[in-house]
């Protein structure tokens, strides 16, 4: 297959191009370089088979030759981003979307829109299954990053039903590994980098909102299959089992990293709380029915891996 992946040099976007490269597949990766880093795919530097395109997917989009895939991952997930940069956010979940679907359907290619467990906003339903519409404020602060998700979302269907692209959708939960940003505002690299530097733990409020973490090398596998399947309407892929509060997860990183940290209770002076969600877990039934998949990596095993990927940068 030659496949296009869009946030190629991001954190799950360069994992994805290390596996299809590994299955023997022609692989480009496009970015901007906005939140994505070159570190990430230099070790792919003159693979005949692998090529980078520096380019924002918000502009129109040129690719020679066929093309059998297009995986759109390119966004702002990171609460530093999207609160920082709301319009280039949203143009990303448009603009973004619409050029790559027209791509796809230019190429006749498959195509795999990354969305998000932000599409359920501040749950209601717990855990979280495919059918439930979520609890998004769309003039919030964070409001900006799930309704991008969202509007692209129905307009990926939108082109399916219409145009008859052969698409899939794939929502992503709490997502973490090597390659993270250090400064990506997201409580594993803020958590595991104030440990290895010895400052105290920052944890927002009370510390009682929960996430679930997924691995990447579990959360690769999963779109991968996903890509494969014949599912067209949303699947979660993430890790249920996983799921502590932020105040558990705060006392591992530092049991995990031998580290002499404090942990410290703060109240965030801007919008970085405002409708947060105070709890998150994946109802995986879809994804084990459909795809076979369910998560493998524990997560103290995963978030070792991650430690010494951040010892090494810190």
């Amino acid at each position: 297959m030659r496949i296009l992946i869009t946030g190629g040099a991001g954190f799950i976007g360069s994992h994805l191009c290390d596996r299809f490269l590994a299955e023997g597949h022609d692989v480009i990766a496009m970015d901007n370089l906005s939140t994505g880093n070159v570190d990430n795919i230099a070790h792919l530097a003159g693979n005949g088979r692998f090529q980078f395109v520096k380019h924002n997917v918000t502009n129109y989009i040129y690719v020679a030759g066929p093309l059998d895939a297009v995986l759109h991952l390119a966004s702002l997930p990171s609460p530093v981003d999207y609160l920082n940069l709301p319009i280039q956010t949203l143009k990303v979940g448009a603009l973004g979307t619409h050029n790559t679907l027209g791509l796809a359907k230019e190429k006749g290619a498959r195509y795999l829109l990354a969305s998000t467990s932000e599409v359920y906003g501040d749950p209601l339903v717990h855990p979280q299954p495919e059918d439930y519409w979520g609890n998004v404020n769309p003039v919030g602060p964070r409001g900006v990053y799930d309704e991008s998700k969202r509007f692209a979302e129905a307009l990926t269907t939108a082109y399916h039903r219409y145009h008859g692209v052969d698409t899939r959708i794939v929502r992503i939960f709490n997502t973490y590994g090597p390659r993270m940003r250090m400064d990506d505002g997201r409580v594993v690299p803020n958590f595991i980098c104030q440990a290895l530097r010895g400052e105290p733990l920052t944890v927002y409020d009370t510390g009682d909102r929960t996430r679930s973490f997924c691995y990447v090398d579990d959360m690769v596998e999963g779109i991968v299959r996903l890509l494969h399947s014949n599912e067209t309407t949303p699947v979660n892929v993430g890790n249920p089992g996983t799921e502590m509060s932020m105040l558990d997860l705060a006392h591992l990183i530092v049991q995990l990293t031998n580290s002499n940290s404090k942990i410290v209770f703060v109240s965030p002076q801007d919008e970085r709380t405002k409708d947060d969600p105070k709890t998150r877990q994946p109802d995986i039934g879809k994804a084990q029915r459909v795809l076979g998949w369910e998560p493998k990596v524990p997560l103290q095993v995963g978030l070792q891996k991650t430690i010494e990927y951040f010892r090494g940068r810190v």
